[in-house]
C-alpha cells in the first residue's frame, strides 16, 4: 500500500523523536520532508495554541539538506540525526532572542548555543524555532507581556501550565519530534501533565543551566532546578536526558524496587485521578512489591519550597523583571490589573509580591539549610531502591487563571495544591511524568514518578511499564 502525503505527515506528527530518525535513516522519508512536515504543522496551529514564539525555518531547511547529503555520503551519526526539535524560550540558540518574555528584552539575540542545545546539536538534532513561557519562568501559567498566552491545544479555554508550557503544548499538538524544558516548582511536570506529554524533571545538578536564562544563582534555588526532555514517549526521555546529561544515567534493575504508591493524604484531589492512582497500584501489585504511605517530609515540602523560593525576597527576579530599576510592585500589579500599562504581566509582580512577604529570616534560613541537610540523608537511604508514584496536581487543566490564583494565593493555598509537585524540587529528586489516562471530559491525566538521582534508569523502566500497561501519549488533534 503507498502512503499518501496526509497519510504521510500524520504519521510524522505522531511519531516520536526516535521513530523520525529510523525513517530518515532507513531513508524512508528526508529530514527535509520532516522540517517541511513540522513547519507546515506550526504555521497551521500556533496561531490558536501560540506555542512557538520565534522560528528558525529557512535554517533548519538548510540544515536538513545538509543532513540528506551526508546521509547521502554515508556520513550520518547521531541519535536525533536530521530530526526536528524545539527548545523552551529560556534556552539560549545561536543567532535567536532570548528574551524571558520581558519587553524590554524584546532585541536580546543571543551568539552562542546553550550547553545543552550544543549538546543537542551535537546528535544532529535540527532546531525549528522556540516556545513560549511566562516572565522570568516565574508562574505555572505560561503568559506574558511579549508574546501573550500559551493555550492547551486540548481546549483553548484551559491552561497549558508553566513554566515550560509552549513546549508542553507544543509537543502535544505534534508540533515537533521531542523538546527540551526546565523546572524548578513543577515547570516540566505541570505542562506534561495538562497536555498530556512525557516530561522529565532532572536531579540536583545533573544537567548544566550554562546558557540558561534566568541563571539561579542562589544554593538553595539551584537544587531545585531540573533541566530535561519533553517528549512523546518514555524511551525518547530517557535517550535526551542521557544526551544532556553531565553522566548519564547508570543501569539499574527495576524489579529490586518497592514501589510506593501515595495513598489518600487528606490533600484535594480529583476523582478521576484518585481512581487512576488506585488502578495503578492494583495493577503493579501483581508484578511488584508495593506499599502505600506518605515519603518522609511530605507535609513539609511545599513550605519549604515557597521559603526557598522567597530567599531575598525576590530582589534577584524583581530587579531582572524590571532592568534594575526601583519599582512599586503594588503600582506595576495595579497599573497591569486595570489599565494594561506595567511592562511586566501582573501575573509577574503579583508573584513577587509574595516573595517580599513571605521572605524568611536569616535564623530562618540556617533552620532550613540543617533540615535538608538531615533530610538529604534520610531520603538517600529511603530511595535507594524505592520509586514513588504521586499525582501532579489535583485535577487536570483547568480553565487559564485558576492555577495562578491556587498556587500564588495570600492565603498560602500552595500548602494544599503544590505538596504533589514540590516534592521533587525540594528535595533536588529526578521526576518523571508520564501521562496514563484522561478524565470525563477528555483531558489527560499525568502520574509522576520520582526516586533518587542515581536512578533515572529505574524511572525510565517504570515509565515503560506504565506507558504499556495503561496507555501513552496521543496527539491534540486541532
Amino acid at each position: 500500500m503507498v502512503k499518501t502525503p496526509e497519510l504521510v505527515d500524520s504519521l510524522v506528527l505522531d511519531l516520536d523523536a526516535m521513530g523520525v530518525a529510523q525513517l530518515i535513516m532507513e531513508k524512508k522519508i528526508t529530514s527535509r520532508q520532516a522540517v517541511e512536515i513540522y513547519i507546515e504543522h506550526l504555521n497551521n496551529i500556533n496561531h490558536s495554541v501560540n506555542c512557538l514564539v520565534e522560528d528558525r525555518f529557512e535554517q533548519a531547511l538548510l540544515e536538513a539538506d545538509l543532513a540528506d547529503k551526508r546521509l547521502a555520503e554515508g556520513d550520518a551519526s547521531g541519535a536525533l540525526f536530521g530530526v526536528p526539535i524545539s527548545i523552551k524560550e529560556a534556552f539560549h540558540v545561536r543567532g535567536m532572542k532570548t528574551t524571558g518574555g520581558l519587553i524590554r528584552r524584546k532585541e536580546y539575540v543571543m551568539d552562542q548555543d546553550a550547553e545543552v542545545v550544543n549538546k543537542l546539536r551535537a546528535e544532529g538534532a535540527i532546531i525549528l524555532g522556540k516556545s513560549n513561557t511566562p516572565e522570568l519562568c516565574f508562574c505555572q501559567e505560561t503568559v506574558n507581556k511579549l508574546y501573550g498566552r500559551t493555550n492547551n491545544p486540548r481546549d483553548f479555554r484551559r491552561t497549558a501550565g508553566g513554566s515550560s508550557g509552549g513546549e508542553g503544548a507544543l509537543i502535544a499538538a505534534g508540533g515537533a519530534a521531542a523538546g527540551l524544558g526546565s523546572d524548578i516548582g513543577g515547570s516540566i511536570r505541570f505542562p506534561s501533565h495538562f497536555n498530556g506529554v512525557v516530561g522529565f524533571k532532572s536531579g540536583r545538578d545533573q544537567v548544566s543551566q550554562t546558557g540558561s536564562y534566568p541563571e539561579v544563582k542562589e544554593g538553595l534555588q539551584y537544587r531545585m532546578l531540573g533541566i530535561g526532555p519533553i517528549t512523546k514517549s518514555v524511551k525518547d526521555a530517557r535517550m535526551i536526558y542521557n544526551i544532556v546529561a553531565k553522566v548519564p544515567a547508570p543501569a539499574r534493575t527495576l524489579k529490586s524496587f518497592m514501589l510506593n504508591i501515595l495513598p489518600d493524604t487528606g490533600y484535594p484531589l480529583a476523582d478521576h485521578t484518585a481512581k487512576l492512582i488506585d488502578s495503578i497500584s492494583q495493577k503493579c501489585a501483581i508484578d511488584f512489591e508495593t506499599e502505600r504511605e506518605a515519603p518522609p517530609y511530605f507535609d513539609d515540602s511545599a513550605g519549604v519550597w515557597q521559603e526557598i523560593m522567597s530567599i531575598d525576597g525576590a530582589a534577584n527576579t524583581r530587579n531582572e523583571a524590571f532592568g534594575g530599576k526601583s519599582m512599586n510592585l503594588y503600582s506595576s500589579y495595579m497599573k497591569e490589573r486595570f489599565r494594561g500599562t506595567s511592562e511586566v504581566h501582573r501575573y509577574l509582580s503579583w508573584a513577587l509580591i509574595g516573595g517580599a512577604l513571605f521572605k524568611p529570616s536569616e535564623k530562618r534560613l540556617e533552620k532550613i539549610r540543617e533540615f535538608l541537610q538531615h533530610g538529604d540523608h534520610i531520603l538517600e537511604n529511603y530511595l535507594k531502591e524505592r520509586i514513588l508514584i504521586m499525582p501532579v496536581y489535583h485535577k487536570t487543566a483547568p480553565r487559564h487563571g485558576v492555577v495562578y490564583r491556587e498556587i500564588f494565593s495570600i492565603r498560602k493555598t500552595f500548602r494544599q495544591y503544590l505538596p504533589f509537585v514540590a516534592y521533587a524540587n525540594t528535595w533536588g529528586l529526578p521526576a518523571l511524568t508520564v501521562p496514563l489516562g484522561f478524565d470525563e471530559k477528555g483531558l489527560p491525566i499525568g502520574v509522576q514518578l520520582i526516586s533518587s538521582n542515581g536512578n533515572e534508569e529505574a524511572l525510565f523502566q517504570m515509565g515503560e511499564w506504565l506507558e504499556q500497561h495503561f496507555g501513552s501519549y496521543k496527539r491534540a488533534i486541532l
